[in-house]
């Protein structure tokens, strides 16, 4: 039985070891974020068009044969990644740990700012964790998303988020303040 799959527009990348599927409109700075990346030593894996196939509830990225290893720069128009980078700049397939989807910031929107509004899509069926970027001008994506990375593989490793560590330092806090009393 052949595993299901799909194509989805984005951009795969390996950060850390991570695999990050970045989606987002058109012209949002997807590939223009990828390629920050790849300069900082991380891996493309797929460049506008992810050929996704569901193995064991595992999602598997790939890119089409057509695209694999080349970018499409607005104002540059089509890159040879490993031409420029080296071929330890691609990677022909990744699992899917994550997706960020970049969207235009909206000032009276109500984005996360405490990691901990946990925001899903399907993808194949496999329920996916969605991380939402806002995007504007002077923020780093590139540095967001590795940070997404990191913390992603921090929260793998242990069993303690951020939000519980200011938990108990606000309980140590508050016990030292009431001693202070007495």
């Amino acid at each position: 039985k052949l595993a299901p799959e799909t194509r989805m527009h984005g951009v795969l990348v390996d950060v850390y070891g991570i695999g990050i599927l970045i989606t987002g409109e058109s012209g949002i700075g997807k590939s223009e974020s990828a390629l920050e990346l790849i300069k900082r030593g991380h891996r493309l894996v797929a460049d506008d068009a992810v050929d996704i196939k569901e193995v064991d509830g595992v999602l598997m990225g790939t890119s089409p044969f057509i695209t694999f290893g080349m970018m499409e720069v607005r104002g540059m128009g089509i890159i040879d990644v490993p031409a420029l980078y080296g071929l330890s700049s691609i990677q022909d397939t990744k699992a899917i740990d994550f997706v960020i989807s970049l969207e235009q910031w909206k000032p009276d929107a109500n984005y996360d700012r405490l990691g901990v509004d946990n925001e899903y899509i399907e993808i194949l069926g496999v329920p996916t964790r969605k991380i939402v970027v806002p995007i504007r001008p002077g923020r780093n994506v590139a540095v967001i998303i590795e940070a997404a990375a990191v913390n992603y593989r921090y929260s793998l490793m242990s069993k303690e988020s951020p939000i519980d560590t200011i938990s108990k330092r606000v309980a140590i806090v508050n016990k030292e303040n009431e001693q202070k009393r007495y």
